[in-house]
């Protein structure tokens, strides 16, 4: 499913239910050996992916322990991602040669709880999602938009060190070919002569889940601006 999002240099594993027993290695277990079952069952079948993505590109099965802010720590010259929800989980990894930053986010397809769009989205992007159906039946464009900017900030933390706050990226969607446009409303980030001010992402409704991802291709082509100088450009529209 996730696949379809994904241009080939990427490497795709999907989970549907439960981790396989040996899911984690010894270091993966000590990290979660505290946590609640539920978080224990997340973290397993998230990195149960991750590593069958790894074995894809043909690297070694290594632990996979988080970051500071939870991101998952790739194998140097790797890069990748890590989603789940209810019942699913999927990586995705790529050689860092070929894709500077990955962000894949996975969500049910359901409306979002009461209050929840008012603080992960912006007034402009509420008045902008789609209101009709698209195809046969209609989608929860808010859980949409809430998926879309969890794989704009996947892909934007480990690349930059820097956070992303849901309201610094105003992203619209394109209803009928399965694209969103994430144009960022912080100083953007140096790649080589340009500066990338903002993400190209791509959607899908299958299987009664939302999946959402980003891909920065290391010969960037998304949306940039040109450097000046040293300093990075800041785009503020709104």
């Amino acid at each position: 499913m996730i696949d379809e999002l994904l241009p080939e240099t990427v490497s795709a594993v999907e989970l549907f239910g439960e981790p396989p027993a040996g899911a984690l290695l010894p270091e993966e277990e000590s990290h979660v050996s505290r946590a609640v079952d539920k978080r224990k069952h997340e973290f397993a079948a998230g990195r149960w992916c991750a590593r069958r993505a790894m074995a894809g590109l043909g690297a070694p099965p290594v632990p996979i322990l988080p970051g500071p802010r939870g991101e998952p720590r790739w194998p140097s010259g790797l890069v990748g991602a890590v989603t789940h929800c209810e019942g699913y989980a999927a990586a995705v990894v790529a050689r860092s040669t070929q894709v500077r930053a990955l962000g894949v986010d996975a969500e049910p397809a359901q409306p979002l709880p009461d209050g929840v769009l008012e603080a992960v989205a912006l007034p402009g992007e509420r008045a902008g999602l789609p209101h009709g159906p698209s195809g046969a039946r209609p989608l929860p464009w808010d859980r949409m938009l809430f998926s879309a900017k969890e794989s704009v900030y996947k892909a934007w933390f480990p690349m930059t060190g820097r956070p992303l706050e849901f309201e610094d990226a105003f992203l619209s969607f394109d209803p009928d070919d399965g694209t969103f446009t994430a144009r960022l409303l912080v100083p953007g980030w140096p790649l080589g002569d340009e500066v990338l001010t903002g993400f190209q992402g791509r959607w899908a409704v299958r299987a009664g889940l939302i999946v959402t991802s980003v891909v920065v291709p290391a010969a960037h082509g998304g949306p940039t601006s040109p450097a000046h100088g040293s300093g990075a450009a800041t785009d503020t529209a709104r």
